[in-house]
C-alpha cells in the first residue's frame, strides 16, 4: 500500500512525494535518466528524452523503473498500488500511443512539462500489460501526476482510461479516485479548531484540549483512511516558504500516514512498513528520502549529475 500527496509553496514551486508500503524493498535507487539516453520503448512511446528524469526507482537491463519520479520542468508522478481495479490492454491498441504499465512515469517525465500536456496526450493513449523482463511482471497501479498548479489521478481499468482532476491532491489505494472522493465528504465537520464550548440542558462543556474538532479523522492503515488523513493534513497545514519548511511539511504530512511494522498484515502473513518516503523539490529539482530504518532524510540533486549523459545513473 502507498500515500502520496503534491502542495506548492504559493511561489510556482511543488512539493511532490509519497510513501511506498511493502513487506521488502527491492534494492530501490535514486535514479537519474539523462536526455542522451535512449529509450528501450517496446511500442515506440517513448522516442527520445525530452527531459532529464530523476526519482526512485531500479534498473532492470539497463532501463528504468521509477516508482516515482520528476523532471527539470517540474512535472512529477508515482505509480500506487491498485489491484482488484487495474487492468490493462493485453496488446497494443491499434492508432493509439501505447505504453507500457512498466514504463508510465517514464514516459509522463520524459515526454512533457505540465499535467495540462499529460491530461491532452491521455486522450490518445493505450496502457499496455507488456512485461519489462521475465522477472518483473507489471505492477497493477494508478498513478498521480503533479506540477506547481495541480494534479490528476490517472487509472485504467476493464472500461478504460479515466482520467479524474484531483483536488485533494492525494492518492491512496484501491478503491478507485472516485470513491476515495465521495467518501471525504464523511468528514466535511472535522476541522483543526477547538471546539464549543457548549451547552447541553443545564450543562456547559468545553473541550479537554486541542484535537476536539478533528475527532473522527481515522487512524487507521487502511486505504480510505489513510487516504482521508493525508488529506486532511494536507488542506489543514500552514503555508510555508523556504525549502527548508517545505521538505518538512512533506515528510511530516507522509509520517502521519506511514506504516508501523506489526500493525498491519499482509494476506501472505508479512507486516507492511514504509519501506521508503521519497519526494521532490521542483524549486531546486532536488529528491529528497528517507527509509524505514534510518529516519534521516537524504538528498539528491539533479544538478550534480550530467543530465545531457549518455548512462542511467544510480546516485544512492
Amino acid at each position: 500500500m502507498c500515500t502520496g500527496i503534491r502542495f506548492d509553496d504559493g511561489l510556482g514551486h511543488m512539493y511532490f512525494g509519497r510513501n511506498l508500503d511493502w513487506s521488502c524493498g527491492y534494492g530501490e535507487r535514486v535514479t537519474i535518466t539523462p536526455t542522451g539516453w535512449k529509450p528501450n520503448s517496446p511500442f515506440g512511446a517513448i522516442g527520445a528524452m525530452g527531459h532529464p528524469v530523476y526519482g526512485m526507482g531500479i534498473v532492470c537491463e539497463g532501463t528504468p523503473l521509477y516508482f516515482d519520479c520528476a523532471n527539470d520542468a517540474g512535472l512529477a508522478v508515482a505509480g500506487l498500488n491498485f489491484p482488484g481495479y487495474a487492468s490493462y490492454e493485453p496488446a497494443p491498441v491499434q492508432g493509439k500511443v501505447n505504453v507500457c504499465a512498466w514504463e508510465f512515469p517514464l514516459w509522463v517525465a520524459a515526454l512533457f512539462s505540465s499535467v495540462d500536456e499529460v491530461e491532452e496526450a491521455l486522450a490518445n493513449v493505450a496502457i499496455v500489460d507488456r512485461p519489462v523482463s521475465e522477472k518483473y511482471a507489471c505492477s497493477l497501479l494508478h498513478w498521480i501526476i503533479g506540477d506547481a498548479t495541480r494534479s490528476i489521478v490517472v487509472e485504467h481499468m476493464a472500461d478504460g482510461l479515466h482520467v479524474y482532476h484531483d483536488g485533494f491532491d492525494v492518492l491512496a489505494n484501491q478503491p478507485t479516485f472516485a470513491y476515495h472522493e465521495e467518501n471525504v465528504r464523511n468528514y466535511l465537520a472535522c476541522t483543526p479548531e477547538v471546539a464549543g464550548p457548549v451547552s447541553w440542558r443545564g450543562s456547559e462543556m468545553s473541550a479537554f484540549g486541542s484535537g476536539s474538532s478533528m475527532r473522527g479523522i481515522p487512524g487507521d492503515c487502511y486505504s480510505p483512511s489513510r487516504f482521508v488523513r493525508a488529506a486532511y493534513h494536507n488542506a489543514h497545514y500552514p503555508q510555508k516558504d523556504s525549502e527548508a519548511e517545505n521538505v518538512s511539511r512533506l515528510f511530516h504530512t507522509l509520517g502521519a500516514v506511514s506504516m508501523v511494522d506489526g500493525a498491519a498484515r499482509m494476506g501472505d502473513g508479512a507486516f507492511e512498513v514504509t519501506v521508503y518516503t521519497g519526494g521532490v523539490s521542483t524549486r531546486t529539482n532536488t529528491y529528497y528520502y528517507n527509509t524505514y530504518d534510518d529516519p534521516a532524510i537524504r538528498s539528491v540533486a539533479l544538478a550534480d549529475f550530467d543530465a545531457a549523459g549518455t548512462e542511467v545513473i544510480q546516485a544512492s
